[in-house]
């Protein structure tokens, strides 16, 4: 029996589903149903851009809401780390769409060594490397989180967030990103405080520029 047996018989077994719904995908529906392609809350145009302190202009597809938070949710919490390829696309295509000829190499916002070992996996790391793989490319690690931090969703104001985040970042080598315009991956753009504060850890480090590209936005 040949490949096509087994790959039809785990279809059977368990049968694709919609990334956002967990509705069994249709025929030619790849990740997205046909609803949720139609219903979701896309972000286009100058929409779908935001720029910030120390960062250039961060792009996301998609507004966090409902069922792209509940999605989201279960990629970071439930051990869902398989949807990664089906974001890694939607964020590529944004990335294609905005930034292209805006950066020089890929990377991402890691989290701690605690949360990625309590995780099992960094969500922003298979993010990246899924986004890069469709643009052809490879992720590369230029920041490590040295010390772990309250999660940003449980703190409320702006300046409470940054504070969070100061000095929880450091460069991984000076070398890689030094003239560099380096593109920073994150799966949520909330205030944009975890996200300036690494891109000023990159400055600092000598890149000439940081854009950043995330699944989502929510304000």
């Amino acid at each position: 029996m040949g490949n096509g047996f087994f790959s039809h018989l785990l279809d059977l077994l368990f049968p694709s589903k919609c990334v956002f719904c967990g509705k069994i995908l249709a025929g030619g529906e790849r990740d997205i149903c046909a609803r949720c392609q139609e219903r979701l809350p896309w972000l286009e145009g100058a929409q779908a851009e935001q720029s910030g302190e120390f960062f250039s202009l961060c792009v996301s597809p998609l507004r966090y809401q409902n069922e792209v938070r509940q999605s989201l949710h279960r990629y970071k919490f439930k051990g869902r780390q398989g949807y990664s390829k089906a974001f890694g696309r939607l964020v590529a295509q944004c990335i294609h769409d905005h930034l292209a000829g805006k950066y020089d190499l890929i990377s991402w916002v890691p989290l701690s060594d605690k949360r990625r070992k309590e995780r099992g996996y960094d969500q922003a790391f298979l993010l990246a490397s899924a986004a890069a793989l469709e643009l052809g490319d490879v992720a590369v690690e230029t920041l490590r989180k040295r010390r772990n931090t309250a999660a940003q969703s449980g703190i409320q104001g702006e300046e409470e967030r940054r504070a969070n985040v100061l000095g929880a970042y450091e460069g991984v080598d000076p070398d890689l990103v030094k003239g560099k315009r380096v593109l920073l991956v994150d799966d949520i753009i909330t205030t944009g405080s975890t996200i300036a504060e690494c891109a000023r850890i990159l400055r600092t480090l000598g890149a000439s520029d940081v854009v950043c590209a995330t699944l989502a936005r929510a304000h």
